[in-house]
């Protein structure tokens, strides 16, 4: 299932793209059903804190009617970044899974080490790697495209 999930979160990727957004998509499942999905909207809303995973866990709590998201599993097309990694904690998913990693603002090991830190109160399972060369060429690609611009 984590594949499909993940095709999903690369679907919402591809919409930010589309709409000149950096290209990251999440989703949140729970019981095997897409409760939240979110991709960057950071220039769209003038937000900084509209990254996919905020927007997908914003909706996830919508649907339950809680900030909680226990029994949820984030799939992310990119290694979480420190803000994005501090609020999936404090949401308490329990499953986190992401594509690509980040080597300049990942917060699940690659620059940082906030998801799972021996101090904080909750543990996230963390899969990573999983589709990793799809969504890691897809952002290649796009800052790519933009520095030829």
């Amino acid at each position: 299932m984590d594949l499909e999930w993940l095709g999903a979160a690369m679907a919402e990727a591809q919409a930010a793209e589309a709409s000149g957004e950096v290209p990251v998509g999440a989703v949140v499942v729970h019981e095997g059903v897409v409760i939240g999905r979110g991709q960057n909207r950071v220039l769209r809303d003038s937000d900084p804190t509209a990254h996919a995973e905020i927007v997908a866990m914003r909706e996830a709590g919508q649907a339950l009617k809680n900030y909680r998201l226990e029994d949820c599993e984030l799939y992310v097309t990119l290694e979480p970044c420190a803000m994005c990694a501090g609020a999936i904690l404090h949401a308490r998913i329990a499953r986190l899974i992401y594509a690509a990693a980040d080597p300049k603002a990942g917060a699940c090991g690659s620059v940082l080490a906030v998801m799972n830190h021996p101090r904080l109160n909750h543990r996230v399972e963390v899969s990573a790697g999983l589709m990793a060369e799809e969504c890691g060429a897809m952002l290649t690609n796009f800052f790519r495209a933009r520095r030829g611009k």
